[in-house]
């Protein structure tokens, strides 16, 4: 299953308007806190659209794809996100020092948004979490 360019247009396009709508609060201090899962108490969710233009900028960038082996995202290094332009969108709108009742709202949005491009792309709907979908990417097919 693949993404046409249009697709990640409309993806990229969606990623500045949530940067736009949370430039106005805390700004995430990029500590890598929450990119431990486990010791920050929460998962991460991704849908098909985030996927599929992860894994294409992936492909260009010559980053391989890892998988999750513990409850620490895989490319967190150095204690920074290591794929940070192309990070998905729960990864853009939860901050650790952010506005909850924003980030659920903006959640929301974004989940509505994918399932639009899930629809207009033909693509199947998947809510899936960063664990299972860096373990078993097969589950996208």
């Amino acid at each position: 299953m693949h993404i046409t360019q249009n697709g990640i247009d409309e993806i990229e396009q969606l990623y500045r308007l949530l940067q736009e709508k949370l430039s106005g609060g805390a700004a995430c201090k990029a500590c890598g806190k929450c990119c431990d899962f486990e010791s920050f108490g929460h998962r991460l969710y991704l849908t098909t659209p985030e996927w599929l233009y992860f894994k294409t900028k992936l492909a260009e960038n010559n980053v391989a794809l890892m998988p999750m082996t513990t409850g620490v995202c895989p490319y967190r290094k150095d204690g920074k996100c290591s794929v940070y332009p192309w990070r998905f969108a729960g990864c853009r709108i939860f901050n650790c020092t952010g506005e909850a009742e924003l980030q659920s709202q903006l959640s929301e949005e974004s989940i509505s948004q994918m399932k639009s491009l899930c629809e207009t792309y033909s693509l199947p709907y998947r809510y899936v979490d960063l664990k299972t979908a860096l373990n078993t990417p097969e589950i996208f097919d």
